[in-house]
Order: C-alpha cells, then sequence, then structure tokens
C-alpha cells in the first residue's frame, strides 16, 4: 500500500503537543541542549518529502511507514550521534521522546529493516555503487616529501585537458543514483536557507576544499584470475573490489595512508553553508575533484550565479583562471610556487610572489587603481613622496624623471594567474580570502560534530544518504529559533 499521509506539517506539531503533554509534561525537565533539538525539529517542515516519494512506494502490500517521519527520525539519530541503524531502532522502543519526535507512536516504532527499505527508496540505482566491483588495479599515490603537503596527483588527465570536457558535458540530475537525495536537500533546506538570506544565489562566494573520509582500515580486494596458481604473483590483471568506488590516498593532515573517499565540499564563505558535495575516490587531487562538483553543481543549480572562488594553492592552474575570466568569475587562489614567474617584466622589473612588481632597486611598486576598461592594474614608485605638499622622489636611484615617478601597467591577459584582480598584496584580496577556511570549518562540522566518519558503512549508496542527511542538519542548525518558545508555551497550555 502506499504510505499513509500524517497530514499536514501542523498536524506533526499537534502530534508532538499531544504526546509532550502526555510523556514530558515539564519541559525544562529536558536538558538545554536536547530541547534545543526538539525545537527545531518541531518547526522542520518535512511535508515534500511525503509528496516526493508517494511514486516510490507500491500500490500493494502493508502499509509503509511515512517517508517524512522515517527521514525526521533518520536525522535525529545523526543529530543525537548514535552512528548504528541497528542501535536506532533500538533506543526508538526504548526512548518515547525520540519516538514522539519522529513522528512514530511510543511503543509503535520501525525496526532496523524499515530504515533500510526507506534509504533504498532514496538510492536511484539498482547498485549500491556508482563503479563496477571488478576493475584495474590503480596506480599508488606516492608520500609527499614534505610535512603536511598534499600528495601529486596520479591522474593521468590534466586540468587543461579535463576542464573543457567537463565543462561541455551537461549532467543530468535524473540520472544520477543520488538524485532523490539531493532534490529533498535542495526543496527542504538549501532553498530555505537561500529564502531567508543566509545563502545569496545570485552573488554566490564559493569556497572549495577536499577532506579525506575513511571509510575502511585497509583496502579489501581478491584476484579474480589463475596467475598465481601459475606462479605470477605480480600479475596486472583485473581484481574484484567489495568497495569499488574508493582506493588508498594520502591523508596530508594526519600524515598517513588511508583507505576511502575523498569529498569535495563547495560551501557558502559567507554563512559557512555547504551547498554542493561530490564523492570522489580517496587519490582523486584536489584540482580534480573542484571541477567535477563544480560543474555538477552548476547543471543541477542553474539559476545560482557564482561571483567569486576561494581556492587553496592545489587549485593553482592556469586553465581555472582562464576559464573564471570567461564567466566573469573573481579568483581567489593562492600561489603554490610551482607555477613560476615571469623572469623579467617590462625589461627590467621583477614580479614578486603576490603578483607585484618589484622595481630595479628592489622595491615593491604601489598599487594605484585599476583601469577596467583597458584590462590593466597601474603601480606607482612607491618612493614618491608628498611631504608639506611637495612632490619628491626620495629614492637614492631613481629609474624614471617623470615628476611622480616610474609607473607600470601590469596587462592582467599577460597572465592572468599571476596578474590577479584584486593584487594578493591587497588588504581586499586578503581579506576575502582568509573567508576559503569557511570549507574546513564546513567539513570539520560533518566528519567532527556529526561523526560522519562513524558511519562505518560499505556501500557508496548508504555515505550518500549518511552526507546528505548531515548536511540537511548544517542548514537546520543555522537557521534562527523563535526567540520564544511557542511549543513550551503549547505543552504547558498557557495562552
Amino acid at each position: 500500500m502506499l504510505p499513509v499521509n500524517c497530514g499536514s506539517h501542523a498536524d506533526y506539531q499537534h502530534f508532538v503537543v499531544t504526546n509532550f503533554r502526555k510523556y514530558y509534561p515539564d519541559p525544562d525537565a529536558l536538558a538545554r541542549s536536547t530541547w534545543d533539538i526538539v525545537e527545531r525539529f518541531w518547526n522542520l517542515d518535512l511535508s515534500f518529502t511525503d509528496t516526493f516519494m508517494a511514486d516510490k512506494y507500491s500500490k500493494f502490500g502493508p502499509a509503509p511507514r511515512t517517508p517524512s517521519s522515517m527521514q525526521r527520525s533518520y536525522l535525529l539519530s545523526i543529530d543525537f550521534k548514535v552512528t548504528s541503524l541497528t542501535e536506532w531502532a533500538a533506543q526508538l522502543k526504548m526512548n518515547p521522546l525520540y519516538a514522539i519526535l519522529s513522528g512514530f507512536e511510543p511503543g509503535n516504532t520501525p525496526g532496523v529493516g524499515t530504515f533500510y527499505d526507506f534509504i533504498n527508496r532514496l538510492w536511484n540505482s539498482d547498485d549500491d555503487h556508482m563503479s563496477p566491483h571488478i576493475h584495474p588495479l590503480k596506480t599508488r599515490v606516492k608520500k609527499p616529501k614534505t610535512k603536511g603537503t598534499k600528495a601529486d596527483s596520479v591522474e593521468k588527465v590534466t586540468v587543461a585537458e579535463l576542464l573543457p570536457s567537463l565543462e561541455n558535458t551537461v549532467f543530468n540530475l535524473d540520472e544520477q543514483p543520488y538524485s532523490s537525495l539531493f532534490t529533498i536537500y535542495q526543496k527542504e533546506f538549501l532553498d530555505v536557507s537561500v529564502s531567508t538570506g543566509l545563502i545569496h544565489s545570485d552573488a554566490l562566494a564559493l569556497a572549495g576544499d577536499g577532506t579525506p573520509v575513511v571509510t575502511s582500515h585497509r583496502e579489501r580486494k581478491k584476484r579474480i584470475c589463475k596467475c598465481k596458481e601459475n606462479g605470477i604473483t605480480d600479475c596486472k590483471c583485473d581484481r574484484y573490489f567489495s568497495q569499488p568506488d574508493c582506493d588508498i590516498g594520502w591523508d596530508s593532515s594526519r600524515d598517513c595512508y588511508y583507505h576511502g573517499y575523498d569529498l569535495y565540499m563547495l560551501v557558502d564563505s559567507q554563512s559557512d553553508l555547504p551547498v554542493f558535495p561530490h564523492f570522489s575516490c580517496a587519490s582523486k587531487h584536489d584540482s580534480h575533484g573542484f571541477l567535477h562538483a563544480f560543474f555538477r553543481m552548476k547543471s543541477f543549480l542553474p539559476d545560482y550565479t557564482v561571483s567569486k572562488v576561494l581556492l587553496d594553492s592545489a587549485h593553482d592552474a592556469m586553465p581555472y583562471y582562464q576559464y573564471f575570466k570567461r564567466e566573469n568569475i573573481t579568483p581567489f587562489i593562492d600561489l603554490n610556487g610551482k607555477g613560476g614567474r615571469p623572469s623579467v617584466y617590462k625589461n627590467d622589473f621583477t614580479i614578486d610572489k603576490d603578483g607585484v612588481p618589484v622595481c630595479p632597486s628592489g622595491c615593491r611598486m604601489r598599487r594605484d587603481g585599476v583601469e577596467a576598461a583597458k584590462g590593466r592594474m597601474k603601480f606607482k614608485c612607491p618612493k614618491i613622496s608628498h611631504k608639506n605638499g611637495c612632490i619628491s622622489c626620495t629614492c637614492e636611484t631613481p629609474c624614471s624623471d617623470a615628476r611622480y615617478g616610474r609607473t607600470v601597467h601590469l596587462v592582467m591577459k599577460d597572465n592572468p594567474r599571476l596578474f590577479n584582480n584584486p593584487p594578493r598584496s591587497s588588504k581586499e584580496w586578503k581579506l576575502e580570502y582568509n573567508a576559503r577556511t569557511s570549507a574546513e570549518r564546513s567539513n570539520k562540522r560533518e566528519k567532527l560534530d556529526f561523526k560522519l566518519e562513524d558511519g562505518r558503512h560499505r556501500s557508496t549508496k548508504m555515505w550518500y544518504c549518511r552526507l546528505y542527511h548531515i548536511l540537511m542538519l548544517q542548514h537546520l542548525d543555522a537557521w534562527d529559533l523563535p526567540p520564544e518558545s511557542t511549543l513550551k508555551k503549547m505543552i504547558l497550555d498557557v495562552a
């Protein structure tokens, strides 16, 4: 049978109030942290889930649980730091609070199998993984020579080749196995954050960063060939991998190898709220991870306009700057030092690590504005003095006879990577770039606050389901609660 719709969000709120009067007549008896969760879930409208998932159920058979109640319950399990669905199903039977907040009558709660059935309906594929179990052995990443640095890319394709390929690819959301998860996340959480002004979708300042997600202590694979029986122990034949979407990568923060995914997060830098996630294998370099996440986000959120991107030095590649210039996106990307700088500019000037011209005397030039029409930045001599209203050059070896000293124009098209606007030496650039850590803060919340890695799942389906519900909770936590608790008044029946 089709799921029985419990009614509107108002009906759910009435259900919670009625049962709280019975089981928790004194709201102050609950811990403050618990009450904060109660308030947020009481105000959380998940009625879209019931409508959206109606066609995912058969018209025959026993009546299933209401989808919104199942989703709310799964969200609660993550919020209350219960990482096992088996344990959560047991907790629902023992704790009336969990049952009531979920929307279940105490004593009549779903078993663990019902939760897995619900998750299966959220995954739009018969396969629990996105790659086949049988595939060739992958090239293992090399440990970096410097501690705390990321491993070099093992990709055979370059950024210059990958970017135009993904740019010209149309990603259809309906073809993605996580399409239902994304749709629910967008309609019930992301769009709400946009409507409340937390995220400005018309001028999005996007921060990006990859983070390791450990799924198991070791890689599990087995031979499917007869080479070992024939005395060949180092054959390159295909293997069967139990987690085909994962491989071995290098965790620069923990300074060790790990088996799992590389989670690339695109985050709104102003609110620290997640916008779009993408799982790749652990060996995926951030410069590639960003492109896979970014162009999928553009396809799935076509109404979003990106005005700025904030990325670390792993993304410092010329094709990035060229693309952002075409798309009228201002890049804030740190230099990695490997891209090099022109040895000489304008015959006798050099360029420093921040893209600022250095005069023959070794002084950094002073920025004097941007000539947008000509696509160039203007720099003047830093030794010019205006003391007592008199203009004079205080340099012992002046390189120009001009009254205002030597002027240098950096033509941005000459090197859009190095000649950044605003320049990396400016306060404007540093202030904006500091917001890049929003991606790191978002990753910290997912991994530490909501215990992403504690899921210990074996399928990409389960990892994506857990991840998207954690993102939902991040948005939920950011929404303001009413200054005065309506729920408490209703429980106490205060007029």
